[in-house]
């Protein structure tokens, strides 16, 4: 999505809105993503209340670990931001403005765009799309790429086909374009959508527990939009993911503590999948603040977007000044 005129107009129904709150929570957790210590955090930005550009130097960047090189032309996929990799204190999403997204979500918003233009959705045009859109210089303008990427484009290279080139990725990012197929297979029954969820995912992921986990993130919106609460959902199906139980007995106690001592911050799905759905457990009556506690406690707070903004807005809908944001399709 890079300009307003090239947005789609999405009707008002729960699919549409759980899309659209997963963009609004990575793009409000946008410029304090990866930030482990939450003290710098709010040193830096404050609390956090609206959407914010990133700020520079990214105190807490690990990018200058980050190595990617591609085989050969195929895997070309940094462009201009390769000079970035490798240098200290560099922000992840640096050129992003306030309000957009960082380039997981971008590629939802390219995957609806898609499925919208070509009446459906076929997992083969797609991979022929994102390999389009991430070898073309000037298609985003984000400076990070998660493992996935560089993995799926080295295999690529070397000449596997796009069906074979998943890695086994364990990240949380891999559920970024659940939202997005689910608006898009809105008229799909329910066993259809698992399977066509698995399958999309499984073609970047190569991993059972992100697979699981987008099982399970497709299974609660598909129960939300039948009617069931936000937490009676996570109780049917999220068992595995969360007690219920538990999660009460908790949320009197600060985010920071249950996700940085009970549950990490980081984007390993074992973690952030019942980190996310523990925010959705807290906040099931409050999706504004639900959204803003989950950027503040920092870590992979923008992939953990992809549950919580989805799972809250689908419930509650979505803050109407949050809303009113050019970077974002719009509700009819």
């Amino acid at each position: 999505m890079t300009a307003p005129s090239s947005l789609p107009t999405l009707p008002d129904d729960v699919f549409a809105r759980a899309f659209l709150g997963s963009l609004v929570a990575d793009a409000i957790a946008m410029p304090v993503h990866w930030y482990y210590d939450r003290e710098a955090l709010r040193r830096e930005y404050g609390d956090i209340s609206t959407y914010l550009a990133p700020k520079h130097p990214h105190t807490g960047s690990i990018l200058w670990r980050s190595k990617y090189q591609a085989p050969n032309e195929k895997g070309e996929i940094l462009h201009g931001q390769a000079v970035y990799w490798g240098q200290r204190d560099v922000h992840y999403h640096q050129f992003l403005r306030a309000g957009e997204n960082t380039l997981n979500f971008q590629l939802a918003a390219e995957l609806v765009t898609l499925c919208l233009h070509n009446g459906g959705y076929d997992p083969d045009q797609w991979l022929a799309h994102y390999i389009d859109f991430m070898r073309t210089p000037g298609k985003h303008r984000d400076t990070y790429m998660e493992e996935y990427h560089r993995g799926f484009f080295t295999r690529y290279a070397m000449g596997k086909a796009p069906r074979k080139c998943a890695i086994s990725d364990e990240h949380i990012g891999g559920l970024a374009q659940i939202p997005a197929l689910c608006y898009v297979l809105r008229d799909a029954s329910y066993e259809e959508l698992r399977a066509k969820v698995k399958e999309h995912v499984g073609l970047t992921h190569a991993h059972a527990n992100v697979l699981r986990a987008a099982d399970t993130l497709a299974r609660l919106l598909f129960r939300i939009r039948e009617g069931l609460s936000l937490r009676e959902a996570i109780q049917r199906e999220a068992g595995d993911w969360i007690s219920g139980t538990k999660a009460e007995k908790w949320t009197d106690q600060p985010d920071t503590y249950i996700i940085g001592q009970r549950f990490s911050p980081a984007c390993y799905i074992a973690e952030s999948m019942p980190a996310s759905l523990y925010l959705c457990w807290k906040y099931h009556q409050n999706a504004e603040l639900g959204i803003l506690s989950n950027a503040m406690v920092g870590g992979d707070n923008c992939h953990r977007g992809a549950v919580v903004g989805s799972l809250l807005a689908a419930a509650q809908g979505i803050p109407p000044k949050w809303l009113e944001n050019p970077h974002l399709p719009r509700l009819v």
